[in-house]
């Protein structure tokens, strides 16, 4: 009798593992999500804030301003999880105040050479 119950207790274990590891996956791709949002915002604020944006944008129509802002905020996006930590990212999702310093850290570092590499 207890060996019959062996197995199950394995599979039990398994699945609960299982779905302990796919219930951080998640927490973990609900929180990139709201940090690559948090980026994305950031990031459009800053262009609006540039001088050289602010005469390029004049020759331009919305649909040219918005496709380089996406373009550029979409690179900066995609550069932000390689410039920051899990424990950042856990410090992030816990404090608003933590938060908006690391985001304005990784625009800061990304924005430029995105928005150069697009403005040729």
């Amino acid at each position: 009798m207890l060996v019959s119950l062996i197995p199950s207790l394995d599979y039990d274990f398994c699945k609960r593992s299982n779905d302990a590891g796919t219930a951080i996956g998640a927490a973990n791709e609900i929180g990139m999500n709201v940090f690559r949002a948090a980026i994305d915002n950031q990031c459009r604020s800053q262009i609006e804030k540039q001088n050289a944006w602010r005469i390029a944008s004049v020759a331009m129509t919305e649909t040219q301003q918005e496709t380089i802002k996406s373009n550029v905020c979409g690179c900066v996006s995609e550069q932000a999880p390689q410039q920051v930590s899990l424990v950042e990212l856990g410090n992030a999702a816990i404090d608003p105040s933590y938060r908006t310093q690391l985001v304005t850290r990784v625009v800061a570092k990304s924005l430029q050479s995105c928005y150069a590499s697009f403005m040729k």
